[in-house]
């Protein structure tokens, strides 16, 4: 009998293989490729399609693309495709337990650093939740970095509009973006804030196949 013990990555450490980390829980360090999309298209639309000149984003519901963590390898071929991928948008509810929330961060950083490094150009995603998050969602994202912010379903309510305005807030201080790509609505208060730090911004809209609406600076 062999002694050879066959070892299952479980954790999918092989995803960060070569990283560097950043901050208190360790997430793989992203950055973006110095581009910057003109069109859009979400991941459920894109595994089937053959219009490859835009770039996959996953502002979608999270059951659409967990097989992107559980199969990752099975989907690169297809990122290589495109023009790029805006790094998963794994949920941080409000609600949802803080420790989910920090694992859905690091889903975040792992996915986007192991596409970056098999030569796929990336753009971080950076999400949110409450006060809590803050502590950590803002790691692993280089300085300067092109970043991505998804407002869709976080702008209805005068609540939501709080934290995002405090996240994108604390972005602009923390990060210096050097531009943000939004998929979403941009109320006239947001719009203020982003312009307002002299930081470009391009919007696409809440459908398939999305156009860049606008430029600010």
């Amino acid at each position: 009998m062999s002694d050879t013990k066959i070892i299952y990555d479980v954790f999918k450490a092989w995803l960060v293989e070569g990283a560097q980390f950043d901050g208190e829980y360790e997430f793989p360090i992203i950055g973006d490729n110095g581009k910057i999309p003109e069109r859009v298209i979400p991941f459920d639309k894109a595994v089937g399609n053959k219009d490859y000149d835009q770039w996959v984003h996953f502002y979608i519901h999270d059951r659409e693309f967990e097989r992107i963590w559980n199969h990752p390898n099975k989907y690169l071929e297809i990122f290589k495709r495109y023009e790029g991928v805006i790094t998963p948008d794994f949920s941080l509810y409000r609600d949802m337990p803080l420790s989910m929330q920090i694992w859905n961060t690091y889903r975040n950083r792992a996915v986007g650093y192991w596409l970056k490094k098999n030569g796929v150009p990336i753009i971080p995603n950076f999400s949110w939740g409450d006060e809590r998050t803050y502590e950590f969602c803002f790691d692993g994202i280089e300085k300067h970095s092109i970043v991505a912010v998804g407002t869709h379903g976080t702008a209805k309510r005068k609540l939501d509009r709080y934290y995002l305005e405090q996240a994108v807030d604390k972005l602009l201080e923390r990060i210096e973006p050097r531009h943000i790509v939004i998929y979403g609505a941009v109320y006239d208060k947001l719009a203020d804030m982003i312009s307002g730090a002299k930081v470009p911004y391009s919007q696409f809209g809440c459908n398939t196949f999305a156009y860049k609406k606008k430029v600010t600076a």
